[in-house]
């Protein structure tokens, strides 16, 4: 599994129609409040042009790509974290995902009506970071209690953990989640983690446009100005046109309309690549005659434990990976002639996996 990101967005922001593409479902949906209300989930393969090129050298009767799981989470309305409409189930659903895809309606449309009557992109991601910031103070407060305890008794790490309460509880007092506090030593971070803040997690703003050719229009790019200042990342498309895509099923169609429409690939898996990136995961593979998979780990994972992204017992027993590049396959065609052209590396534990890597584990158990 590569990761589980929540789409969230104020109702009829198209959530549940980018849903449904991104998994080939017919996901409810409707032009009023409270579509979603118990969240759907759907698994997704990762797009990876890199998987044809490796199973275009080693012949293989089973190509499985690395998968995310996308979950529609109910719409959101001010109140949320007081209980307004479905606010805490929607909150509680957000605590259990990696990341957020946030749907933000970048598009004008009288037959499908704003929870607000306005079209102000800045106004609805105001309104979902602001429930999600209350929800995290009221958090952060019982913190504080606790450690503030604690530091007062000359507990130092107590005394570290209350500066970057303060920080935190200043800056959402300032409305800015807890994503942009930056400058953190790998302990803060850490305990940062630990608080599971709402606001903390990263966030991928999904701009929804009518048109796959307005995807920098002035809502875009008010969008894109947010994200820069809170760190997070933007990708536009249109949320329709996207669904009627993924319903082709000649590929040949496909390929035809997204021509048409002056798409080079689609508006998803832009996305899917984006939110890709955004965990700050990473792919190697493992190439046979049964199987060719991509497997997900995180970037700077050493040997031992991309091989346990296999199976526990892979990195409990690793003994030494034998590694090679897809580059190095490209040239050379086979493994056996890498392996005569002494490019088939033999590494150990400290070894940094790199994105790309073609690998087979030594272990025993």
């Amino acid at each position: 599994m590569g990761f589980t990101c929540g789409l969230v967005g104020l109702p009829n922001a198209g959530k549940s129609t980018l849903f449904g593409a991104l998994t080939r479902t017919k996901a409810q949906s409707g032009n009023y409040a409270f579509t979603t209300i118990e969240p759907n989930s759907g698994i997704v393969p990762v797009p990876d042009k890199r998987l044809d090129t490796i199973t275009h050298y080693v012949q293989t009767k089973k190509i499985v790509p690395t998968t995310m799981e996308f979950v529609d989470i109910a719409g959101l309305i001010k109140g949320a974290s007081k209980g307004e409409g479905l606010g805490n189930k929607f909150l509680g659903h957000i605590r259990e995902v990696d990341a957020i895809a946030h749907v933000v309606r970048c598009f004008e449309d009288g037959n499908v009506p704003h929870v607000s009557d306005v079209i102000d992109p800045a106004a609805d991601i105001d309104t979902i970071n602001t429930e999600l910031m209350i929800a995290d103070m009221e958090s952060l407060d019982k913190r504080k209690t606790k450690i503030e305890k604690l530091a007062k008794s000359g507990d130092k790490e107590a005394r570290s953990q209350m500066e970057v309460l303060k920080n935190l509880i200043e800056g959402i007092n300032n409305g800015k989640p807890a994503r942009a506090l930056t400058g953190l030593s790998d302990e803060d971070q850490n305990f940062v983690k630990s608080l599971t803040l709402l606001s903390a997690k990263p966030v991928l703003y999904i701009c929804n446009v009518m048109d796959p050719g307005d995807t920098d229009n002035e809502l875009v790019q008010k969008v894109k100005a947010i994200a820069e200042e809170d760190g997070s990342v933007v990708v536009a498309l249109a949320g329709k046109i996207e669904g009627e895509i993924m319903e082709m099923e000649d590929p040949e169609e496909q390929q035809m309309f997204m021509e048409e429409m002056g798409l080079t690939e689609t508006g998803l898996d832009r996305m899917i690549a984006t939110g890709y990136g955004l965990l700050e995961l990473s792919t190697y593979f493992t190439a046979g005659e049964k199987e060719t998979r991509a497997w997900t780990i995180p970037k700077n994972s050493k040997a031992p434990q991309a091989a346990g992204a296999i199976h526990s017992d892979f990195e409990k027993g690793f003994i030494r990976a034998e590694v090679y590049s897809l580059e190095d396959l490209e040239k050379h065609k086979t493994e056996a002639a890498i392996k005569e052209a002494g490019k088939l590396r033999v590494e150990g534990k400290e070894y940094v996996v790199q994105d790309g890597d073609i690998m087979h584990f030594r272990f025993n158990v």
